[in-house]
């Protein structure tokens, strides 16, 4: 291809890129900007947005938590082990994120509400419908892929030969997970921590179908701004929209800096 073809494609593709950069950049700024920075001061120091980013930040590391305690095993085992159903369980255990979260929602609803084993976890009172509990299985039914795609990519990243050696220098199988693969798999495993709760806190879908719209009760931040754009309150839904950008904003800087470093490919 000539110089001038060569020319041709990279402005183009760079030209693409900086239309569809300013394109995100309006659509952020004109939320950011549409309250002044006192309206932000007084709407941050409300009760109700204390309460949507209390509620937030706890049922985002809660989930978080459970996405870490099943996924990291799941994942290993999908990067290290070849069984019959593997090609079944890697297919289902992404499915999430091929499904709109309404869908996620409007099983997790059925199986609280209309099952058995929603009854049984009701009668000891462990309630999920329109409770906060429903938000942290909601987050944790639609963020569980993340955490698995980037553990199990990273896991294939690191040599099995190093796990051989340490078993034969004495290490049990564990042993060897612990303390030889989980250390090379620090900068994978936050970045997957990471994009695991921003996604998490950002839920809305599935979590209003479990748990409802209930104002200062089961109220997330974007519950808030659902709530405070129904009503007309633009300053409170703009202020809770705003923390949630920052959130994506720090989230995505930290799992660039750490998920580059762990040299694989994350999606």
């Amino acid at each position: 291809m000539s110089e001038s073809g060569h020319s041709w494609l990279r402005r183009i593709s760079i030209g693409a890129g900086i239309i569809l950069t300013a394109f995100i950049l309006i659509v952020l700024l004109l939320i950011v900007t549409y309250s002044s920075p006192e309206q932000f001061i007084s709407s941050l120091f409300s009760d109700e947005i204390q309460f949507a980013i209390y509620l937030s930040l706890a049922t985002s590391l809660t989930s978080t938590f459970f996405c870490i305690l099943f996924g990291v095993p799941a994942a290993y085992a999908l990067a290290r082990y070849n069984f019959r159903e593997k090609a079944f369980l890697n297919t289902i255990l992404n499915l999430p994120l091929a499904l709109p979260p309404l869908i996620a929602g409007v099983g997790l609803l059925l199986l609280f509400a209309q099952t058995p084993i929603g009854h049984a976890l009701a009668e000891i009172g462990i309630e999920f419908i329109f409770t906060p509990l429903g938000i942290i299985v909601a987050q944790f039914f639609v963020n569980l892929p993340f955490m698995l795609r980037i553990m199990k990519s990273t896991f294939e990243s690191i040599d099995p030969r190093y796990e051989h050696v340490a078993r034969t220098l004495g290490c049990s199988e564990f042993e060897a997970f612990r303390r030889v693969t989980l250390p090379m798999a620090k900068n994978g495993f936050m970045a997957a921590t990471v994009i695991t709760w921003s996604r998490g806190i950002g839920e809305f879908g599935a979590a209003l179908l479990v748990a409802g719209a209930t104002r200062m009760q089961t109220e997330s931040l974007p519950v808030a701004v659902f709530l405070n754009m129904s009503t007309g309150n633009l300053a409170l839904a703009t202020s809770a929209a705003t923390i949630l950008i920052i959130i994506a904003i720090v989230s995505l800087f930290l799992f660039e800096r750490v998920g580059g470093k762990s040299g694989s490919g994350m999606f």
